[in-house]
């Protein structure tokens, strides 16, 4: 199969909104900041820091150029890579984006639903700050029609964008979707910060505290480390296939540099926006509130603010539904090209909008089950429910935990001991050096330290971390 069947990126700028935009997801606006204040703030942010510059770096380097060096699919791309292992860790990266999408569709969805919430009461046409947020989030779970009808309108929405391509759709959106998001969430965060209280959880974030490193280290870099992964779609065969767009004349290095040092700052911008709001209402406690921080919390947040509040309710949740489609996108291509690529393989020409449409009704089925469940709320049977594990009390929970605590550390424990003590990461160089590209001793030895040593150590520990807190009643 040729490349120029699956087309490339228009331009380096275009490759990295759209890789900008994949890690920037929920990840960054929803989870980071309520993992953070489990993790006790400012210790889980060094934790993820050193992490995201190590093992993040080193599995983000192999990952792209492993796509870029079969510009084939994920599967494809692990197997010309290496044989039995290649063809497993090719799988485990299919299996994550698809259990992903799963409840990722329906947190956008309940994201749209607050939009319009705050939209008829900006009208006058419903009174939202008359009731409390646990109210109007509660009413949304039990509503089944409307969760699904809503995760829909929402993979709809995914389809529109992806069914254009690579270049004509994803690069295209992203263009326009990642520079509206910074400003939205700029702004987001200036009104954040002028709310009474908001100092405290800025001192949260940033004042030196490593406490909790001492007292549970192996739950904060659990934390820390599983953010990190689910941040900047790692080990969920994203990298891989957007690599496999990439041209030969870019700098994987400098790539890879640029994605995580951007979705880093994005995610501390969103602990900026959300955590001092959060404190702000509820003060200690409420940072740790897990999806009720982003549905309940801060929806009180702006019920309080008065006749600005829909206002900047409206704003915040079209920011998150943004963030969420840049991600959702991307998790989509990885399974549209993949059967993309299986049609081409076989000597016929793929019809995108054909595959795209069959995999979004797929990733519908599977989402209508999570909207239906209504995290629990509305007594669907859910396996294992009766052992009464943590991973078991919803079909979001347990479809988290098959791939953000299985599927995406395993994928990389096995990675960085596939590349780094049996492939070799001179195969990762020989990609990166492409058309005149360096990569200096330097870096390379510290590359090699990276995907032999510390993220085989690393991904042990938060792959433990992650059984014992799904697997731990």
């Amino acid at each position: 199969m040729e490349k120029h069947h699956r087309g490339e990126w228009g331009s380096n700028l275009g490759f990295l909104m759209a890789a900008v935009g994949s890690a920037v997801g929920l990840g960054n606006i929803w989870a980071f900041p309520y993992k953070m204040g489990e993790g006790g703030g400012f210790a889980f942010l060094v934790v993820y820091l050193i992490l995201a510059a190590t093992i993040g770096f080193s599995i983000m380097l192999c990952e792209l150029a492993i796509g870029r060096r079969a510009g084939r699919s994920v599967l494809v791309s692990y197997q010309q890579a290496g044989g039995r292992m290649g063809t497993f860790l090719g799988f485990l990266a299919m299996l994550s984006p698809f259990l992903i999408l799963s409840f990722y569709t329906v947190l956008g969805a309940y994201c749209i639903q607050y939009v319009g919430l705050n939209f008829a009461e900006l009208l006058g046409i419903f009174s939202l700050s008359s009731i409390s947020g646990a109210e109007s989030f509660g009413t949304m779970l039990t509503n089944q029609p409307l969760a699904i009808g809503t995760t829909f309108l929402f993979i709809a929405l995914c389809f529109l964008i992806i069914r254009g391509g690579i270049k004509d759709g994803i690069e295209k959106f992203n263009k326009v979707g990642m520079p509206a998001l910074f400003i939205m969430l700029v702004i987001v965060i200036l009104r954040s910060l002028t709310l009474p209280g908001a100092m405290e959880g800025l001192k949260f974030m940033f004042a030196p505290n490593f406490e909790p490193i001492k007292t549970d280290f192996i739950g904060v870099l659990s934390a820390a480390g599983g953010q990190m992964f689910f941040s900047l779609s790692l080990a969920m065969g994203i990298t891989v296939t957007y690599g496999s767009y990439l041209s030969k004349k870019e700098s994987l290095v400098k790539n890879s540099l640029i994605i995580i040092i951007s979705d880093t700052i994005v995610a501390i911008l969103a602990g900026m926006a959300v955590l001092p709001a959060a404190f702000a209402l509820g003060g200690s406690g409420a940072e740790k509130q897990g999806p009720k921080l982003l549905f309940i919390t801060l929806q009180d947040v702006f019920n309080a603010m008065g006749p600005t509040g829909p206002v900047f309710g409206v704003l915040f949740y079209l920011l998150v539904i943004l963030a969420a489609i840049t991600s959702a996108i991307a998790l989509l291509e990885v399974l549209a090209t993949f059967m993309s690529d299986r049609v081409a393989l076989k000597g016929k020409t793929p019809d995108r909008k054909k595959l795209v449409t069959i995999i979004c009704l797929v990733v519908f089925a599977e989402a209508a089950l999570v909207a239906a469940d209504g995290l629990g709320s509305n007594g669907l049977w859910i396996p294992f429910n009766q052992t009464g594990l943590p991973f078991a009390s919803t079909w979001l929970d347990f479809m988290d935990s098959i791939s953000e605590g299985i599927a995406m550390p395993l994928g990389a424990l096995l990675m960085s001991i596939w590349i780094g003590w049996f492939v070799g990461p001179k195969l990762i160089r020989d990609e990166v050096v492409q058309e005149g590209n360096k990569i200096s001793d330097g870096l390379y030895t510290f590359f090699i330290i990276c995907i032999r040593f510390i993220a085989p150590l690393g991904m042990a520990f938060i792959l433990y971390g992650q059984l014992v807190q799904f697997f731990t009643a």
